[in-house]
């Protein structure tokens, strides 16, 4: 059985998008197939493996989607992607969507639980993964799935190494003839990929887009940090199974016809040496990335010369402190983009000219809500009516971009969704006079001592703007007296020791009152990231309790 997806926007709306052009109204694959037939030996992909044309794409995508069909994979079935950036995680993206079938990525180095909870609610009847990346072997653990999945069917093995047995190799249906292959040519307004996003949810959510709401309001938001009409070349730290690596098949190659810059696993030598000899147009990271970035320069030295400046940083996924983005926007001679977006389909940046470090008590500006990618309006928390302009709520968000419906919990349609299909982000914000979104905090990430709220949120900005902290997360930590107390987990900047004290200086001078500062301090070499690179929260808080119980 296929999970049923359902489009909670009004159809008249998602409609009216596709007759006016905000939506190109074409499957991802034929707004790729277009891209190809208009420069065959444009350079779509560079990866690892070197340099891949459009044309030479487009016959290996044909083949794969051949052989996938060959297997029995039918418009509507959804297929997990478990893959690093790279050529097979595009092929992947665009085969799926010339058969009409729906793509489940999700990032390298997620478990098997998690894996078996994605495709087991999601029905998937197929998935594809590595044979080995970085010491896992994915296709060897979704292999022993198949047992307790009813749905799943198949589990292809992408290389380098031998096809563990039981998997079928992806060598193999890459080889096959693909001469009478005919695309689907689904609905441009079904779906095309289910994004994952962790949320605070027991079990990751799945969010259902569409082909327009991919390449349409997606789309609408890369074009936007386009100057002039030239393809885009993004070099994407991120994985492209993440809800912001959504950005690179569907909307850099099938709506912009431009080149992915891909690393397999990131880090930040081979970050800037992608920098230095691929003169990317857009870095699209998470300002933790970017950090040890900075940090790898100042190792470099002013030997190493000056990095080819992009016309944009495009940085998300975490709040941006003003010190990274003024630090960041000196090293690569380019505008530092604040990206305020999720999985659940909220998105608003600070543009190509706006002024990313803006922090202040209205929280951290996110620039200027586009309705060609997503309205945005502020509503009370508790009434659910529209703020006027000025006035802290919960922001929420419709528009080309919104997604269909969360895929298989209704419980979460019904909490954030409203019945004309505005997405609820549990974030808090307010809109300015002069139409500035500003986002302030989250109602659940929300530190409570002793009766009194804490934004962790507003204490990382002011603790990220320290001379002497590179990255910060702060979490709450239980506490038999307050219930919880601030703690702040930070990686320093240079040899000198980090201090409770010298942390709750810097905090009075920058005029954060002294009930909001941390009172537990760990002071590590890196921050725990996600697999999707955002910093980990959960694996904070284990820190902080092993730290407690080893006491």
């Amino acid at each position: 059985m296929t999970v049923i997806l359902h489009d909670l926007l009004p159809a008249d709306l998602r409609r009216s998008w596709a007759v006016d052009g905000t939506c190109p109204d074409l499957d991802l694959y034929s707004l790729f197939r277009a891209r190809q037939i208009a420069d065959l030996h444009r350079t779509a992909v560079i990866d690892a493996k070197g340099a891949l044309c459009y044309t030479a794409l487009d016959r290996k995508v044909r083949s794969l989607a051949t052989g996938l069909r060959e297997l029995g994979i039918r418009p509507g079935d959804v297929v997990g992607v478990q893959l690093p950036n790279g050529r097979h995680a595009v092929m992947a993206d665009l085969a799926l969507a010339a058969l009409g079938a729906v793509a489940l990525p999700f990032p390298v180095g997620r478990g098997g639980l998690e894996a078996e909870s994605l495709l087991r609610r999601a029905e998937a009847v197929a998935v594809i993964a590595s044979v080995e990346h970085q010491g896992n072997r994915h296709a060897a653990d979704l292999r022993a799935l198949l047992a307790t999945l009813p749905a799943l069917r198949h589990v292809i093995a992408a290389g380098p190494g031998t096809a563990p047995e039981g998997t079928v190799a992806l060598t193999g249906l890459l080889r096959a003839d693909a001469t009478a292959f005919v695309a689907a040519r689904p609905d441009p307004d079904s779906a095309a990929r289910i994004l994952v996003s962790s949320g605070s949810e027991a079990e990751p959510k799945m969010i259902a887009y569409s082909h327009n709401a991919l390449a349409g309001g997606r789309g609408n938001f890369l074009a936007s940090l386009m100057p002039d009409a030239a393809a885009p070349r993004c070099l994407f730290l991120v994985p492209l199974a993440s809800a912001f690596g959504s950005n690179g098949t569907a909307v850099t190659l099938a709506r912009h016809g431009g080149t992915l810059v891909l690393l397999d696993r990131f880090t930040a030598e081979a970050a800037l040496a992608a920098v230095r000899a691929h003169r990317p147009t857009h870095v699209l990271g998470v300002p933790t990335m970017v950090r040890m970035m900075l940090e790898h320069l100042d190792k470099e030295g002013p030997d190493a010369g000056a990095l080819p400046s992009p016309t944009a940083l495009v940085l998300g996924g975490a709040a941006l402190d003003e010190t990274t983005a003024e630090s960041a926007g000196r090293a690569f001679g380019c505008p530092v983009v604040n990206l305020y977006g999720s999985a659940d389909g909220v998105n608003c940046h600070t543009g190509l000219g706006e002024d990313t470090s803006e922090a202040d008590d209205a929280g951290v500006a996110a620039g200027r809500p586009d309705p060609r990618v997503a309205d945005i309006h502020i509503i009370d928390t508790e009434t659910r009516e529209r703020l006027p302009d000025g006035q802290v709520g919960e922001i929420i968000a419709r528009g080309p971009m919104t997604p269909m419906c969360y895929v298989a919990s209704p419980e979460l349609d019904a909490r954030y969704r409203t019945p004309d299909g505005w997405v609820r982000t549990g974030d808090l914000g307010l809109i300015d006079d002069d139409g500035v979104l500003h986002v302030v905090g989250r109602l659940k990430d929300i530190v409570i001592r002793g009766g009194a709220n804490i934004s962790p949120a507003e204490v990382e900005r002011e603790l990220a703007s320290h001379p002497r902290v590179r990255d910060v997360v702060c979490v709450g930590v239980p506490d038999e007296v307050m219930g919880e107390r601030l703690a702040a987990c930070v990686v320093a900047r240079g040899p000198q020791d980090l201090t409770l004290a010298s942390l709750a200086g810097h905090l009075t001078r920058r005029g954060l009152e002294r009930r909001k500062h941390p009172e537990r301090l760990l002071v590590v070499r890196e921050l725990p990231l996600t697999p999707a690179g955002k910093p980990d929260r959960t694996a904070v808080r284990e820190r902080f309790g092993r730290v407690t119980a080893d006491a």
